[in-house]
């Protein structure tokens, strides 16, 4: 079979799903530099292919959408631990592979840069343009610790539950698990 004619039959088999809609739901568990940034990439992608975007960030995903300039208060002892061990946002995440002490990670910024490819920052200011939603997970922020007033501002970002995230990917044609 010809790559036209598979690509056509999995066309096909994609628009007869009821209740498919042009939408992407993509979960973002992993607290990695480099999968943040596959995230990333896919959803603004999609977002500008037309395609509605929800991304439902949980347990090690959320650590990236701390804002490192913000504080909660009111947190036991168990909730300022994690709060110690999880990165403080995005931009102190680190490379699921070849970390090698912080070289690797900051290797990869800078072929990044060099390339013209966005940063993570852009990326995430491109996808809030592009309409792109973000969902926090609530348990994960609450076994976490972690409370909404320590999030980054985004102009698409609700805290929801696992309901939430099924909803949106009962009516999407593409889901995904980073």
């Amino acid at each position: 079979m010809d790559i036209e004619k598979e690509l056509a039959a999995i066309k096909a088999q994609l628009e007869e799903r009821p209740g498919a809609k042009k939408k992407l739901s993509m979960i973002v568990f992993s607290g990695d530099l480099d999968k943040h940034i596959a995230s990333m990439i896919i959803a603004t992608g999609a977002a500008a292919m037309g395609m509605e975007t929800v991304l439902f960030y949980t347990f090690w995903g959320t650590a990236a959408l701390r804002d490192p300039k913000k504080k909660a208060k009111g947190k036991n002892l168990i909730e300022k631990m994690f709060g110690i061990m999880l990165p403080r946002g995005k931009n102190k995440t680190t490379l699921s592979k070849m970390h090698m002490a912080g070289m690797g990670t900051a290797m990869i910024r800078s072929i990044m840069k060099k390339k013209n490819v966005a940063s993570l920052d852009e990326m995430f200011q491109i996808a809030g343009q592009l309409g792109v939603k973000i969902v926090i997970c609530e348990m994960s922020m609450d076994l976490m610790g972690l409370k909404r007033e320590e999030m980054i501002d985004y102009p698409n970002m609700e805290v929801g539950g696992v309901a939430t995230f099924l909803a949106h990917a009962a009516e999407s044609s593409v889901q995904l698990f980073l």
